[in-house]
């Protein structure tokens, strides 16, 4: 309890003799409970928000119940039964309750049952349900619960939690003693049990403390691991009080603290989120978690929100949380489960040895007399994949001696030798350094590292903290080394197999975001402590410099192939010129895959594998050609068409027909395609002949750049409303498209390009008959695509809702390529591509290219564009207009009524 904060007395809000006479005095006793019960609600609601301590609200609810149901209770014809008794049971037997939570009763019956007063507990709990009380109820004598409770460790559960309300005495009495009997459960049964669930439990929420949302109540380290503690102990002990864990050696002083002050701010969290909304709710939203943070006096500093500094709270709490159960479990474990096994003892070195499968100090004061053991006990670990783990007592000792880890243990050649083995030793070192960070060792070690523990960032890209991000780039890297590595990640798992130190690949990969909320390029400041470390441990010159570089650069392929044409030479060539050497390449490479696939389940995907891919092909390409090499564009093309016309002469078309299509085409289709995707598309139109109609062409295609997406191909004449019909049509249809590139020659045709997935993220080609129905529908709309389709308005999921932001616009000048470039960023919103296509439209723009990229709730799109005649839109006052369009409009559908100032550059 905060002991500076005002505590919550019940009895000063509800006289309980007073409500008993106006119960009695009512014509129904619900209208007066139901006006006090309204207006404890709001009393207690205000209390929270001035700071009252949350534990005697949440026991000052229960005892308020407490008096509510005993005065109806006893009004009611059921306060003359002998046989009958009003017991509290789960949480609220517990004698806890949040604003909205569920008020779990047992209605425990004599040997009679229940049947005499059916009618009566019937008209009670109507009466209940009446109030808006969130009833579970459950209507059982002592030998229905015994027998429930042997098939059902849930309802066991219940059974240990209960508290007397109102009635007989005794029958609470007896069911205590008999649930708290082997008779009913044992020992062994019911902890397994509830290892069982808990682990169940954990799975549902990915086996992580880190979730965007996290529940409360059931995610890993939160309430539900607290209590699951507390019943195997209460159980196995017959505990009375949670305090009582010390008493049997269970809980240290400290550890109790730990698992008591981690409740109140779980109790905080909970309390605070079911009063914004209004119900029994115990998942962290988006919806109210920057509301919530406000409530509990999270405030923005120095940059960071304070929803995010609320998150990072929560996230360490429930981390240290999620250490004290592993020990208090495993200590269980031994007492019930294993308490008759004979020990297996198998020595390691002086300091360790494995006991029953888990590894152990010799002694307790191993880490006292050698520090360095701290982290050599992390070496054993990853030298014996057979380990289970770190034993219970081992754990705690390194919690009590951790603090010994300082700047003079940093600097020891001991400690330094040791964490440089850790990282060249083959195993799962994800799976190592995540017990070091769990019990606090890693982010002693690396102070940089541990000031990014449990920090997030508000947004839907990246899903995971920067620490939980940071040890899942490092498990992609372990994973390129396995079977399924190299079916996930087939070029980079190749690359790393010849890599000529790893290591420094796992350096780069701890220090790429270490940095983060900091202030400044993160990157930068990253490349500087990395290059600390490396000559902390005594790195060569030359992998340092490396290091650093790559963690200096770390972002720089991802956003080259993401924002850039690289199908353009001239942008390959200058990519490669940011490249040192052919081993700065492969690291990056490698790094970057790691990276992306680690940010976001839904980022990594057979199209950015495929972009990555090709920009590493190229740049390798130039880098043994020589970037200095020269290059002739016209060479290119015309080597390209040279490969295309024997393709196609080899299919039975002759020069004339080639000629025919080929003529009506711009030179960038020669550029931005495959040889094989030339021949399939100049083959289709040559087929297509005269005929007036649209011609779709629609395939899922393999290997290059598409690999695993659908490719929709449209040739048509051209029109200037062409790109906003097929994009209006497109989401009608609902699919989501990842790329666009439109090709208008000096001739009457245009061909667009569109790649594309359906809305689980998948190509078109196990749905043939959708196929179909696509096509169809493009070439009906695409007849007259001056009268396009309405842009259909879809419901925003609702994740999206909580995330907007000003759109920024920035205009410039693509010289190099002789057209005008439109960045926008904005909020992800259905038919965004489509209001664009229009606004562009609107102002006489016509559309070169575009490169779509969604991350989580932002969409940064690029779209290249022309004037009518084909020419940079060079005057100040067209691209003005355009930009005050898009961000009005797109503001607009986005909630916002302002939007910020952007650039414009001619």
């Amino acid at each position: 309890m905060d002991h500076s904060a005002p505590v919550f007395d019940p009895d000063q809000h509800l006289d309980a003799t007073a409500l008993a006479d106006e119960i009695q005095n009512a014509a129904s006793p619900g209208v007066p409970v139901r006006r006090h019960l309204e207006r404890l609600q709001k009393v207690m609601a205000d209390a929270f928000r001035a700071g009252t301590d949350v534990r005697s609200l949440v026991h000052g609810r229960a005892r308020i119940m407490d008096t509510v149901l005993a005065l109806l209770w006893e009004h009611s014809p059921l306060g003359e039964a002998q046989d009958l008794s009003l017991v509290a049971v789960g949480g609220y037997g517990r004698g806890e309750l949040h604003p909205w939570s569920d008020i779990d009763l047992l209605i425990l019956t004599g040997e009679a049952g229940a049947q005499a007063h059916e009618e009566a507990l019937s008209d009670f709990l109507t009466l209940l349900w009446d109030l808006g009380l969130d009833i579970g109820h459950s209507v059982r004598s002592i030998e229905e619960c015994v027998s429930t409770a042997r098939e059902d460790a849930t309802i066991l559960t219940n059974m240990l939690e209960t508290r007397l309300i109102a009635g007989n005495t005794e029958l609470p009495r007896q069911l205590r003693k008999r649930v708290y009997s082997s008779d009913t459960l044992s020992d062994r049964a019911y902890f397994a049990a509830k290892r069982r669930e808990q682990q169940q439990r954990h799975g549902k929420y990915g086996a992580t403390e880190y979730n965007l949302e996290p529940n409360l109540k059931a995610s890993p380290g939160a309430l539900r691991d607290i209590q699951t503690i507390i019943w195997v102990a209460r159980r196995h002990f017959g505990l009375d009080d949670p305090s009582d864990l010390m008493h049997f050696a269970i809980l240290s002083d400290e550890e109790f603290e730990i698992l008591r002050e981690g409740e109140t701010f779980l109790w905080q969290l909970r309390f605070g989120l079911q009063i914004l909304a209004g119900r029994n709710e115990n998942r962290l939203l988006f919806d109210y978690q920057p509301d919530l943070a406000r409530m509990l006096g999270f405030e923005e500093h120095h940059g960071r929100l304070g929803v995010e500094l609320m998150m990072q709270a929560y996230y360490r709490r429930v981390l240290a949380l999620a250490e004290l159960t592993d020990v208090i479990l495993q200590h269980l474990d031994e007492e019930i489960l294993r308490a008759d096994e004979p020990e297996q003892i198998q020595p390691v070195n002086r300091r360790f040895q494995i006991r029953n499968g888990y590894l152990e100090a010799t002694n307790t004061q191993v880490f006292a007399y050698a520090p360095y053991a701290l982290l050599e006990i992390f070496v054993v670990l990853a030298q014996h994949p057979e380990v289970k783990g770190i034993r219970a007592p081992t754990i705690r000792a390194i919690r009590a001696h951790r603090h010994l880890i300082d700047d003079a243990f940093r600097q020891n050649l001991a400690c330094t030798t040791l964490f440089m083995e850790l990282l060249r030793t083959p195993h799962e070192l994800d799976t190592t350094l995540s017990y070091m960070k769990r019990y606090n060792v890693l982010g002693r070690y690396l102070p940089e590292f541990g000031n990014i523990i449990g920090q997030m960032q508000y947004d839907l890209f990246h899903v995971y903290t920067v620490d939980a991000h940071t040890l899942r780039v490092i498990g992609n890297m372990v994973h390129m080394q396995t079977t399924e590595g190299r079916e996930q990640f087939p070029l980079a798992s190749r690359l790393s197999h010849q890599l000529p130190k790893p290591e420094l690949l796992y350096v780069a990969g701890l220090f790429h975001d270490v940095a983060k909320g900091r202030g400044g390029d993160h990157s930068e400041l990253g490349a500087i402590d990395a290059a600390r470390f490396c000559e902390q441990h005594h790195l060569s010159d030359r992998d340092t410099k490396l290091v650093a570089w790559l963690i200096e650069n770390h972002l720089l392929m991802s956003l080259t192939a993401q924002k850039c044409d690289i199908s353009d030479p001239a942008i390959i060539r200058e990519f490669a010129r940011k490249i040192p050497s052919k081993v700065h390449l492969v690291y990056l490479y490698i790094l970057t895959v790691c990276d992306i696939a680690a940010t976001n389940p839904n980022l990594w995907n057979t199209w950015r594998d495929s972009l990555l891919r090709q920009l590493y092909i190229e740049t390798r390409r130039v880098l043994r050609q020589g970037i200095d090499s020269p290059f002739d564009r016209n060479d290119w093309i015309r080597a390209t068409c040279e490969e295309a016309r024997d393709m196609l002469r080899s299919q039975g078309y002759s020069n004339e027909q080639i000629d025919r299509v080929w003529n009506t085409l711009d030179d960038d289709f020669f550029l931005q395609d495959a040889t094989v995707d030339i021949v399939w598309q100049s083959a289709a139109i040559i087929r297509h002949g005269d005929n007036p109609d649209p011609l779709v062409m629609i395939r899922d295609t393999t290997g290059g750049p598409t690999d695993g997406y659908t490719h929709i191909i449209i040739y048509m004449r051209d029109r200037a409303a062409l790109f906003a019909a097929t994009t209006a049509v497109l989401e009608q249809l609902h699919l989501n498209i990842v790329d666009a590139r439109i090709l208008s020659g000096e001739g009457p045709y245009n061909l667009s390009s569109y790649v594309v997935v359906d809305e689980q993220g998948q190509p078109l080609g196990k749905d043939p008959e959708r196929r179909d129905h696509i096509r169809d529908r493009l070439v009906e709309e695409l007849d007259d695509p001056d009268d396009y389709p309405a842009i259909i308005e879809r419901r925003v999921p609702r994740k999206l809702k909580h995330f907007a932001f000003p759109t920024e616009v920035t205009i410039s000048t693509d010289t190099a390529n002789h057209r005008t470039m439109l960045e926008v960023v904005t909020p992800d919103r259905p038919g965004l591509l489509a209001r664009i296509g229009r606004i562009l439209l609107d102002h006489h723009m016509r559309l070169v290219s575009a490169k779509i990229a969604t991350l989580g709730e932002r969409v940064e799109d690029i779209f290249f564009v022309t004037d009518e005649r084909g020419n940079p839109v060079e005057d100040p006052e067209a691209c003005e207009s355009v930009r005050q369009a898009l961000c009005q409009q797109l503001d607009e559908v986005a909630g916002l009524n302002g939007h910020s100032e952007q650039e414009i550059t001619i």
